[in-house]
């Protein structure tokens, strides 16, 4: 009697043993099954999202079939508890076993965000808080609490660096804000470490305010560093830089989209034509190519330039040819199809 009872218990051992087996065998199968997905598929785990609703959820949307498989595959290998809230994007090559150590390794999708070089601190915040992916939108005035004390001013302007930032879902503006200017930092310090010698500059902060004008006045990268060269004989010799640029920024919102002669007579701290030297504070955003025509202009005896109309300009080296370059493209044979940008 006992000896049936003891080759009963072991033959229902073996037989849960052989049905364990099976299973694991079932389970490891389907792990590495793709999954059903045919393409990119977005998809959000939200904080405090049990296994199973995540199963249920990839199931509706056609991601996976067999939602309780998927569970028991999560379990079997010990990671039913930790996969970790965010945005993802699935890709449609993955198993079973890649997506679920996607979710566990929190392997989010991320997003981005251009700061565009020229444009001002005000149109760069813009684009920030009007993003979708990015919350706690700022006012231009919290900014101050990001940029160090020793900054010489109370204007932000040309603080923050102009680049592509790449972000999770659910980052903050402050923090993208915070990366743009830690990169201006090291971006300036390395251009300023390696400048040229005799340049009219004090400070970094002085050769950015520069770099900001060339960098509203061109847009053609091999033109920088002559423009440069032009401001920078300028301030040498104690001429006035003469930049409208900086006219259109000292205005701000009165600015309409034409100058006349009465505006650049009107005085304002960034108005060029009537203050002398550097205006006090960059008048835009800045990339690493501007701070390094800055700190390299080029040689040369050039000291005025006019638009062309085809976002190119005319260097002169005496006010004589340059105001025959102004009534030859500006007046005489202006382009109709007059532009401030290279096509």
């Amino acid at each position: 009697m006992l000896r049936k009872l003891l080759l009963g218990l072991i033959g229902g051992l073996l037989s849960l043993a052989l049905l364990a087996g099976t299973v694991w065998m079932g389970l490891n199968w389907y792990g590495d099954q793709k999954i059903l997905a045919t393409q990119e598929e977005p998809f959000v785990v939200q904080a405090g999202d049990s296994l199973g609703r995540i199963a249920v959820r990839l199931a509706d949307k056609g991601i996976i079939e067999h939602p309780q498989v998927f569970k028991l595959l999560a379990r079997m290998d010990k990671q039913g508890t930790s996969l970790q809230a965010g945005d993802y994007l699935i890709s449609p090559d993955l198993s079973h076993r890649e997506l679920l150590n996607v979710f566990v390794e929190g392997q989010v999708r991320y997003y981005s965000a251009t700061l565009i070089e020229g444009h001002t601190l005000n149109e760069a915040l813009q684009t920030l808080n009007e993003h979708p992916k990015l919350t706690q939108p700022l006012p231009l005035k919290a900014l101050a609490e990001l940029v160090d004390e020793k900054e010489p001013h109370d204007n932000l302007e040309g603080l923050f660096y102009p680049d592509t930032y790449s972000f999770e879902a659910g980052a903050t503006v402050e923090s993208v804000m915070r990366m743009a200017h830690e990169r201006l930092d090291h971006v300036l310090a390395e251009e300023w470490q390696n400048r040229q010698k005799g340049l009219p500059y004090k400070t970094p902060y002085e050769a950015l305010i520069m770099a900001s004008i060339i960098e509203k006045e061109t847009g053609v990268p091999e033109e920088r560093p002559d423009i440069a060269g032009v401001f920078v004989r300028r301030l040498s010799k104690k001429m006035r830089l003469q930049t409208d640029p900086t006219v259109i920024y000292g205005m701000g919102d009165r600015y309409e989209g034409k100058l006349n002669r009465r505006m650049l007579r009107t005085y304002t701290p960034y108005n060029t034509y009537v203050i002398k030297g550097l205006p006090p504070t960059p008048i835009a955003l800045v990339g690493r190519e501007a701070i390094h025509a800055a700190l390299h202009p080029a040689k040369g005896e050039t000291l005025y330039f006019v638009a062309r109309g085809d976002g190119t300009h005319y260097f002169s080296t005496t006010l004589a040819e340059h105001n025959r370059a102004v009534r030859k493209y500006q007046i005489a044979e202006r382009r109709e199809d007059y532009r401030s940008t290279v096509e």
